[in-house]
């Protein structure tokens, strides 16, 4: 009976044993992957330059891609977001502030931004995103192995511009003068400028500037374009995406097509770009965070990436508010026409 009683204790004491052996190992399993929770925490810090919605886009997608890894904010991620207002001075501030402090990784959302993160950063990992020209700005040297600290993907494919000047003179052939609302304090703004004068050169079409050094002055550098330009064109250009809607208006109101360098200056009115999805964009920013986080991957090892995915995107209403025929000849342009068709 004794020995009965004994073997009995031995069993229950194995089967706990076992359940408890069974369980350290699903937890360990959960946390290292899929949507489970990460049972480490983080602190990531965010400098974005300003709010538009491309860059606001961007910055969703990249805490997306943390969530989907079980990184989430408010439970296991602590985040400091920081918005300069497209001031310099509180663009630099930002960046001196994250630098005092210690966080897992800093995030610099365009090229204002991450350059002044990069300049005051020297320890923890940076990623940059929303930048047209990384290597002209000096934010990395080498775009495969960038080293030290810092990486993160560029949001200019400069195939994306010579195919929408392209697309403009096969499709636009009054279009002599395109006409640009630029801030040439903006590296990537004035990068994008040059694309854009080199590919519509070939076509034998001029380009027009016109300078907005604010947000303030948009509208009124729009307006100095009616009569001079047979249609507008923006770059991922902070101070003019962020007041563009009085360039929509100023090509509403005068019919002149009008052309962006981003999806969601589309969605709001532009009539056309070759582009992308600036949340795909972050996502893709913040699985490199996951692989640095979670992973152990080290940053200087990270290529920087461009967009690849490219495609024509059109917006019908706003062909119609422009004056604008779209042709089927246009339309076949777009490969995914269910989604890059705006109705």
């Amino acid at each position: 009976m004794v020995k009965k009683k004994m073997l009995a204790t031995l069993l229950v004491s194995a089967a706990a044993l076992v359940a408890v052996t069974g369980c350290g190992a699903k937890n360990e399993n959960s946390s290292g992957s899929g949507n489970s929770a990460d049972s480490k925490s983080y602190s990531i810090a965010i400098s974005q330059y300003v709010e538009h919605p491309s860059l606001d886009a961007t910055r969703e997608g990249f805490l997306a891609a943390l969530k989907d890894a079980g990184i989430t904010e408010g439970d296991n991620l602590k985040v400091d977001l920081e918005n300069a207002q497209a001031d310099a001075s509180n663009n630099l501030s930002i960046a001196q502030k994250i630098a005092s402090k210690d966080y897992d990784l800093v995030l610099g959302i365009a090229t204002p931004s991450a350059l002044a993160v990069v300049q005051e950063e020297k320890e923890n990992p940076v990623l940059f995103a929303a930048v047209t020209d990384p290597l002209a700005a000096k934010i990395v040297s080498n775009l495969e192995k960038p080293g030290g600290n810092v990486s993160g993907a560029s949001d200019t494919n400069p195939a994306a511009i010579t195919q929408l000047m392209d697309f403009v003179a096969k499709h636009f052939t009054n279009v002599k003068t395109v006409g640009m609302v630029i801030n040439e304090g903006e590296p990537n703004a004035v990068i994008m400028a040059d694309l854009a004068e080199k590919a519509l050169s070939a076509h034998g079409i001029k380009l027009e500037k016109a300078p907005a050094a604010a947000t303030s002055e948009v509208k009124q550098a729009a307006e100095s374009l009616v009569g001079r330009a047979d249609a507008l064109y923006i770059a991922l250009d902070n101070t003019v995406v962020s007041s563009v809607d009085s360039i929509i208006k100023v090509a509403n109101d005068n019919k002149i097509p009008f052309f962006s360098s981003d999806r969601d200056t589309v969605e709001k009115g532009a009539f056309a770009t070759v582009g992308f999805k600036y949340f795909d964009h972050g996502y893709q920013v913040g699985q490199m965070a996951v692989d640095i986080l979670k992973n152990g991957k080290k940053i200087g090892d990270m290529k920087v990436t461009v967009p690849d995915k490219l495609d024509l995107i059109m917006n019908l209403k706003a062909a119609e508010a422009q004056g604008i025929t779209v042709t089927d000849d246009m339309k076949n342009e777009v490969k995914d026409q269910a989604n890059n068709i705006i109705q």
